[in-house]
């Protein structure tokens, strides 16, 4: 996406409202520190020397964020240096262990997605001994290699701390992590991430770490594109929230939904006699969301289908419902079907070319393990004559093919940010997906026009799946990734 210097003062703005709106809610925000685990991304230059980059890691090296003024409502527990080390591992590492050492001063814990926060919550769980050893010597592990990273974290490890590092352990060490966060930081006041859109699917693993004694607070609404707005009710549920649009960050418009789908895939759709204005959509309707942007976007479709939920004084408010074609999403990766399609039709010569052919398939985005990953469910047939085992090689040759065909962004997150784990294929037994035809039928899916979903959600269906897998393969290895 084309940026601008201006960007980031409208950016900056933006941000400048969350911590007045939180005020309303939540007192005593500036007596302590945030514990916020943010991280840059892996950057490029193009030919002509322009930087590419993701627009968090643009404003995180811009000087509205390293020269930002002291402010006790944004008093965070890592240096700047330790946010801006381009090693996620060690930045994550020295994020957590300054968050320990500052425990009774935390009233904020957060990241910008709240994937990222389950990332970081399940490095503790396995480096906790280590940070510990950390805070008890006084010295930082040598695992940490990057220079200004250890020179940042000289003034929190100047001195051994045995006691902290004793109360550490004792409670790390005790039994189940259900409602860690709200030990290890026993002031905290709330979590803050991005829980709207595929984000959802992590509420459940926050509620199991908080112990689902600590709010979640989901406070603005941003993209690549262009920022667009805040949540006036950030202590709502997560499944209610609801963002008021900022007129003054793009001009907005809106190409009128039926039922949150779209009416037409006609890219003449976007036209005058097509598109309502940010003053005319209407409560309960559904829209997806075109913006023109200061930074030279005219009319693009960004994708998000949204509802509008009411007004605050003449600002519309809306409730995210989800990004439009996406059907599998751990992170920032967004895979749509036909890029699914793409990749599955690709591994499946590999297959055929043994003498196996792929009759059907769907995919899961699998949340349980941390990192989460794309899980696929095949159901193969051979052609020869017999029973035919199935080499685990030629699978995980299947896995690393579909792995290599998606986008940048699925293998960097995969090769680089290590935010999603190795893509699954899991084998079916002969009749599965005639089972999941008679389910979804009896559910009340029209047989005659009953289509395989590409992805299932959670319940009976993936349920069914799972209870006729035979086997179950992973990709040995990164898909290949430049930056």
């Amino acid at each position: 996406m084309p940026a601008i210097s201006e960007d980031l003062d409208r950016r900056t703005y933006l941000y400048s409202l969350l911590m007045p709106i939180m005020n309303k809610y939540v007192s005593g925000l500036g007596e302590g520190k945030a514990m916020y685990l943010l991280f840059v991304k892996a950057e490029t230059l193009t030919n002509s020397g322009i930087p590419v980059r993701s627009v968090l890691t643009s404003y995180y090296k811009s000087p509205h964020f390293l020269h930002r003024k002291h402010d006790l409502y944004n008093n965070y527990t890592s240096p700047d240096e330790v946010i801006l080390c381009p090693d996620s591992q060690q930045s994550m590492y020295c994020q957590l262990l300054c968050g320990l050492v500052e425990r009774q001063h935390v009233l904020r814990l957060g990241a910008v997605f709240a994937s990222a926060f389950l990332r970081s919550i399940s490095f503790l769980e396995l480096h906790w001994c280590d940070l510990v050893t950390d805070i008890r010597n006084g010295k930082l592990n040598p695992n940490v290699t990057n220079t200004k990273c250890r020179l940042a974290m000289e003034c929190f490890l100047a001195l051994p701390n045995p006691e902290l590092a004793d109360e550490l352990e004792e409670i790390c060490g005790c039994g189940p992590w259900k409602g860690i966060l709200g030990r290890l930081w026993p002031n905290v006041k709330y979590i803050e991430a991005v829980l709207t859109g595929t984000m959802a699917q992590y509420i459940p693993m926050l509620e199991f770490y908080s112990g689902g004694r600590i709010p979640l607070v989901c406070t603005m609404y941003a993209s690549s594109e262009s920022y667009f707005g805040v949540n006036l009710r950030p202590l709502c549920k997560p499944t209610d929230v609801s963002y008021t649009i900022l007129p003054n960050m793009a001009y907005f418009e809106f190409i009128p939904l039926e039922d949150g789908l779209r009416v037409t895939d006609d890219e003449e759709v976007v036209g005058n006699d097509k598109l309502v204005s940010l003053v005319d959509v209407k409560v309960g309707c559904y829209y997806e969301l075109v913006v023109t942007t200061f930074s030279g976007l005219y009319r693009y479709r960004v994708g998000d289908v949204l509802q509008v939920t009411g007004f605050y004084n003449h600002a519309p408010q809306f409730k995210f419902i989800c990004r439009r074609n996406v059907i599998l999403s751990i992170d920032t990766d967004k895979t749509n079907e036909e890029d699914l399609h793409n990749s599955v039709t690709r591994a499946k010569k590999i297959l055929e070319d043994r003498n196996h052919i792929l009759l059907e398939y769907t995919s899961y985005p699998d949340t349980s393990t941390v990192p989460g990953h794309y899980v696929l469910f095949w159901e193969i047939k051979s052609t020869c004559e017999g029973v035919q085992p199935l080499d685990p090689q030629l699978l995980e040759s299947c896995c690393v093919s579909v792995e290599e065909s998606l986008d940048y962004i699925y293998r960097r997150c995969r090769a680089h940010d290590k935010s999603v784990g190795p893509l699954e294929i899991r084998v079916v037994e002969a009749g599965a997906f005639d089972a999941l035809m008679d389910l979804l039928v009896s559910q009340g899916s029209s047989i005659n026009q009953y289509k395989t979903p590409r992805c299932i959600e959670s319940g009976l269906a993936l349920k069914l799946l799972n209870s006729k897998v035979t086997a179950s393969f992973f990709s040995p290895r990164d898909p290949e990734w430049t930056m």
